[in-house]
C-alpha cells in the first residue's frame, strides 16, 4: 500500500449491523483506509468451545472491502472469551500475592499455561484459515498489547527452565544472584520461585531475570501464532501493537526484529505541552525500535488526554499536530482507538473518531480533515528522518531500578530519560535512541541518562565511540552495575569511571523539594555526588554544605572526542545551557523557534522540514521550497500561525 495509513480499531460486534453501513460511509468520507478489526471478538467469533461465528465478520469484511477500506484484523487472544476461563481455571493468571484473579475484564489468561496457548493457536489457525484470501485483508495484527504477567505454577516452571537456559547451573545463578546474601544460595531447581510476595525486599536480580523471562515468554507466544499466520499467508505483514508502561515486561528493541511493521499504541500522561513531548518521545523510540525503517502509530485518542485524574479535550487542531509529529518522525499513518466511541463497557468515555455525540461534531470534522490532509503528504514516505544526536535506551536498566533498593526513592529511568530527550526536543534537535552495545559512530553526540546497567560490551563500544572523535554527555547513576545488578568495585561510575577521568566515592540524594547550588548560577536537584576529578576538566562545581567546591560537572578530552559527565539532575535552565555547549561542541545545528517542533526528512538529494506550532503566538520560520499543504512556494521565510503545521519541500 502506498502512501498513508489512516484509521483506527474498528468494533463492529458492539453494534448492530444497521450501524455498519452507516460506519463504512463515515469512513469513506473521513478518508480511513485502513481499520483494525476483531481485537476483542473472541466470544463473538467462538461463543463456546468449537463452535464458530463467522458470518458478522464475513459481512463486515465485504462492506469494509466494497468501501475501499483495507483491514488490518486481528487475532483477539488478548480476552478470552468466559467459557474458555471457566473450563481452564488453573489459565487465569495469578498475583504476586498469590491470589488468582478471576474473569470480568481483560487479559485474563497466564501466558505460560498450556491450555491458554493452545487455544490462542487455536484461534489464530481458524482465522487464517477463513480469510487467508479475503481482498479486504491487508495485515496480521497478533493478539493486543503483550504485558500481561503471572506468578502461577505453570509461571514458575516455565521461569526455571528459562533459568536453566540461561546459566546452564545452579553455581553460575547463585553467583548473578549473589544468593550468598540473606542464605539465600539453591542446591535444587525445583527451590527457585518467581519472585511473590515475600517477608522483605525479593532479590533484585531474581527480580530482573522474571522481567526477562516475560520478555521471552510473551515473545516465544506471539512467534507461535506468527508461525501459523506465515504458513498459511506468506506474503502478508504481520504485527502487534507495542504498549508502553512502567508495567510491561517486554523489550521493544529485541522484539522489533520479529514484526514486519513496528506499531505502538500512545497515550500521553500529560496534559500541557509536555503531551507533545511525550509525543515526540514516544516516536522517536518506534523510529529507533525499528532501525530506521517506516513504523506506525496503531493507536492514540483522538479527543483527549488523561493525566490519570481526568480527561483533558484536545484543543481544536491539537489531534492533527500530535498525529503529524508522528508522522514527522517516521510513522506509516495515524490509527487511533476507537472508530465508534461505545456506548457501554468498561472504556465508554474513551474518546473515538466518530464520539458519542456523532458525526455533527468537531472532533469528525477534525478526523475528516486530518484524512483529506494525510495524502499530501504522501511523498514523505520512504524518506529518513534526520538525527544526529542519540540517547542511549535500554529496557533493563529501568527494570533494574525498578527491582532494586535504591539510594533514593526519587530515582526513575524514565523520568530521567525523558528528561534529556525534553531538553533537544525543546532545541529543536531530532534524536534517535540506540542500544547501548551499538554502533554509533553515526552520531555526533550520545547521551547517557542513568544507564545503571552496562555490559562490558557496552561500555568498550561508548569508549571506541569518544576515541573515534564522538561527543558522549554521561548522567548521574550510569554504569553502576553489570548486567546481573551487582555493583562495579572500585568507585562510581564504574564502567565509564575511567573514560570520564572521574572518581565518585559517596552518593548524596537530595530531598524531593532540595536544591544544590553550582558556581554557574545554575542548580542541581535530587542528586549529587562526592566527585573527584582524576584525569578530567572541572566545569562547574557544588557551592555551600559539605560538598562544596566539589566538582559537580565535568569534561575530559579524549582524541578529537570529548567526555562530560553530569553528577546531579540539573535545572531546566542549567541544563538548556548546558545542551546548547554540548551541541555546539558536537557541531549540531539547533533551531531557536519556542514551542515550534522541527523535524526534517530527506531522500536524495530533497529535504522536507515538518513544522508544528505548538504555541499561543505565530512564529516566522527561514524556509525556502514548496509547502505541500497549502501549496504555495515558500521564498525566505513562512510565517506559521499559532497552532499551524507546515511541510516544506526543498529540492
Amino acid at each position: 500500500m502506498s502512501g498513508f495509513w489512516f484509521g483506527g480499531d474498528y468494533n463492529p460486534e458492539q453494534w448492530d449491523p444497521e450501524v455498519w453501513k452507516e460506519d463504512v460511509a463515515l469512513m469513506r468520507q473521513a478518508g480511513v483506509n485502513l481499520a483494525t478489526v476483531g481485537v476483542f471478538s473472541w466470544s463473538s467469533l467462538e461463543p463456546a468451545p468449537g463452535r464458530y461465528e463467522f458470518g458478522w465478520l464475513d459481512q463486515v469484511m465485504d462492506l469494509l472491502h466494497e468501501g475501499g477500506v483495507q483491514v488490518d484484523l486481528a487475532t483477539p487472544t488478548a480476552s478470552p472469551p468466559p467459557w474458555f476461563s471457566r473450563l481452564h481455571p488453573d489459565a487465569l493468571p495469578v498475583t504476586a500475592d498469590g491470589v488468582r484473579l478471576t474473569h470480568g475484564s481483560r487479559d485474563t489468561y497466564c501466558a505460560c499455561a498450556p491450555a491458554y496457548r493452545e487455544a490462542a493457536s487455536g484461534i489464530a489457525r481458524v482465522l487464517a484459515e477463513r480469510y487467508a484470501d479475503h481482498p479486504a485483508l491487508a495485515m496480521w495484527h497478533v493478539h493486543n498489547e503483550y504485558g500481561t504477567t503471572c506468578y502461577c505454577d505453570h509461571a514458575a516452571a516455565a521461569f526455571r527452565t528459562w533459568l536453566h537456559a540461561r546459566y546452564g547451573d545452579l553455581d553460575r545463578l547463585n553467583a548473578a544472584w549473589t544468593t550468598a546474601f540473606w542464605s539465600q544460595g539453591y542446591s535444587d531447581w525445583q527451590d527457585i520461585q518467581p519472585p511473590r510476595r515475600t517477608q522483605y525486599l525479593v532479590n533484585p536480580t531474581q527480580a530482573l531475570d522474571f522481567r526477562r523471562f516475560w520478555s521471552d515468554e510473551l515473545l516465544a507466544a506471539y512467534k507461535e501464532q506468527k508461525a501459523i499466520l506465515r504458513e498459511l499467508t506468506p506474503d502478508m505483514p504481520i504485527t502487534t501493537n507495542f504498549v508502553f508502561g512502567g508495567w510491561v515486561p517486554v523489550n521493544h528493541s529485541r522484539w522489533a526484529a520479529e514484526v514486519d511493521l513496528v506499531a505502538i499504541d500512545h497515550y500521553p500522561g500529560q496534559t500541557g505541552i509536555g503531551a507533545e513531548e511525550q509525543t515526540a518521545f514516544g516516536a522517536d523510540l518506534a523510529r529507533s525500535w525499528a532501525g530506521g525503517r517506516s513504523w506506525l502509530l496503531m493507536e492514540q485518542a483522538a479527543g483527549t488526554l488523561n493525566d490519570g485524574h481526568r480527561l483533558h479535550t484536545k484543543e481544536p487542531g491539537r489531534m492533527a499536530r500530535q498525529s503529524l509529529s508522528h508522522v514527522a518522525r517516521g510513522s506509516r499513518g495515524a490509527m487511533f482507538f476507537q472508530w465508534r466511541a461505545s456506548r457501554g463497557g468498561a472504556e465508554l468515555f474513551h474518546s473515538a473518531m466518530v464520539p458519542h455525540a456523532g458525526r455533527d461534531t468537531r472532533m469528525f470534522r477534525e478526523i475528516s480533515e486530518l484524512g483529506a490532509l494525510l495524502p499530501k503528504l504522501a511523498e514523505l514516505d520512504g524518506s529518513t528522518v534526520e538525527a544526529e544526536v542519540a540517547l542511549l535506551w535500554d529496557a533493563e536498566s529501568w527494570w533494574a531500578m525498578q527491582s532494586t533498593q535504591l539510594p533514593s526513592g526519587e530515582l526513575d529511568y524514565l523520568t530521567t530519560v525523558q528528561a534529556a530527550h525534553r531538553q533537544f526536543w525543546r532545541a529543536g534537535v531530532t534524536v534517535d535512541f540506540a542500544d547501548p552495545e551499538a554502533d554509533l559512530t553515526a552520531y555526533k553526540l550520545v547521551v547517557v541518562p542513568s544507564l545503571y546497567l552496562v555490559s562490558d560490551a557496552a561500555a568498550e563500544s561508548i569508549a571506541r565511540y569518544v576515541e573515534g572523535g564522538g561527543q558522549l554527555l554521561v548522567g548521574y547513576f550510569s554504569g553502576i552495575a553489570d548486567t546481573a545488578a551487582r555493583v562495579r568495585l572500585g568507585g562510581y561510575p564504574g564502567a565509564f569511571a575511567e573514560l570520564l577521568g572521574v572518581r565518585v566515592e559517596e552518593f548524596h540524594p537530595l530531598p524531593a523539594d532540595g536544591f544544590i547550588q553550582l558556581s554557574s548560577g545554575g542548580r542541581g536537584r535530587l542528586w549529587s555526588e562526592h566527585l573527584r576529578a582524576t584525569n578530567a576538566e572541572v566545569i562547574d562545581r557544588y557551592v555551600g554544605g559539605v560538598l562544596d567546591g566539589r566538582p559537580a560537572i565535568t569534561r575530559r578530552a579524549v582524541g578529537t572526542g570529548s567526555a562530560w559527565y553530569v553528577s546531579t539532575e540539573l535545572d531546566d535552565a542549567a541544563s538548556a545551557a548546558l545542551v546548547s555547549r554540548v551541541l555546539g561542541a558536537a557541531d549540531v545545528a539547533r533551531s531557536d523557534l519556542p514551542g515550534v517542533e522541527v523535524v526534517r526528512r530527506h531522500a536524495g538529494g530533497t529535504t522536507w522540514t515538518i513544522l508544528l506550532n505548538h504555541s499561543a503566538t505565530e512564529a516566522v520560520v527561514p524556509a525556502d521550497g514548496m509547502e505541500l499543504i497549502t501549496g504555495e512556494q515558500v521564498r525566505g521565510s513562512l510565517l506559521l500561525q499559532a497552532g499551524a503545521q507546515a511541510v516544506v519541500r526543498s529540492d
